[in-house]
């Protein structure tokens, strides 16, 4: 009588679970704005294309831009596909995240894309972070293969319990694993948003704020496209994302770690394309934070 008992009722909790997915693929495959994000910016520095399926976010000397999902999630697949700030960009900031608090709160989780703006000629660089109850200072710093102002390209979280992985057009650009570091920076306990914005930050984005914006060449335009979210949508009281459950792809044992192909990049990434690594940053740390002991293949 127990076992039906347990029976029926996970049977119950598998349809509520079903339910809730499939709620979460709706929303998660809309591409229209509305259904998916709220804006937080003046109605000039919002745009959208006719058809709605590509957004512009820009930045002048008065106002930047930026969107928020309207659900939160805890693990999953997190994809957009960003043109950024074309010529002159030094001191602009476009910025693509995830984060526990829809404001810079003391003990905030986050994991973020930054794209640090140049003078025109100069290249884009790639700064990727990850916080943990509000300490961040992970920071890494890539340069790309291609110019991200010519063309979209998709920027993409993997989160699990394992592991974050940060990729540009589906190739892993940096790995952090989950190996129950004694110190715990391990973002996995908190639902997130996600958040794109465009900002001035020529107090340091640009040649540590050498490098100033001009002004004269605003506005600086960010352009975004095919967000996909296929992760757990978390909802209160009673959140499906509690615990891990693997029925997903994306919280099975081949996303826990990379694949052979996916090492081979990411090995051509770490060759060729880092800047800067604050593991290798020792008058930063001269002890180095624990994880940065842990092997990129372990």
């Amino acid at each position: 009588m127990v076992r039906r008992a347990c029976s029926i009722f996970n049977l119950f909790f598998i349809t509520i679970l079903f339910a809730a997915f499939g709620k979460l693929s709706k929303a998660a495959d809309s591409n229209s704005f509305e259904d998916n994000f709220s804006k937080s910016c003046p109605d000039n520095n919002f745009k959208t294309s006719d058809d709605e399926s590509t957004w512009y976010l820009s930045l002048d000397k008065q106002a930047g831009c930026g969107f928020i999902t309207k659900q939160r999630y805890r693990f999953g697949w997190f994809s957009m596909k960003l043109k950024l700030v074309g010529g002159d960009s030094a001191g602009v900031v476009t910025a693509y995240y995830m984060c526990t608090e829809n404001a810079a709160g003391p003990e905030r989780d986050e994991l973020d894309f930054e794209f640090l703006g140049n003078r025109s000629g100069q290249p884009y660089l790639l700064q990727t972070n990850v916080y943990k109850n509000g300490t961040g200072g992970r920071e890494m710093r890539h340069s790309l293969w291609f110019d991200p102002t010519e063309d979209f390209h998709s920027y993409s979280i993997l989160w699990n319990n394992h592991q974050i992985v940060f990729f540009v057009d589906r190739v892993p650009i940096r790995v952090y694993k989950n190996a129950n570091y004694t110190n715990n920076f391990f973002p996995n306990e908190k639902p997130m948003y996600l958040f794109s914005s465009i900002w001035n930050a020529d107090d340091w984005a640009t040649r540590g704020g050498l490098e100033k914006t001009d002004w004269e060449k605003a506005p600086f335009v960010s352009s975004y496209k095919d967000f996909t979210a296929d992760g757990c949508q978390w909802e209160d009281p009673f959140p499906a994302c509690v615990s891990t459950t693997t029925d997903n792809w994306w919280d099975q044992n081949n996303a826990w770690h990379l694949s052979e192909d996916n090492k081979r990049d990411y090995a051509w990434v770490r060759r060729n394309l880092v800047i800067y690594d604050y593991c290798k940053d020792t008058e930063r740390y001269p002890t180095l934070p624990e994880e940065c002991w842990l092997s990129p293949w372990d």
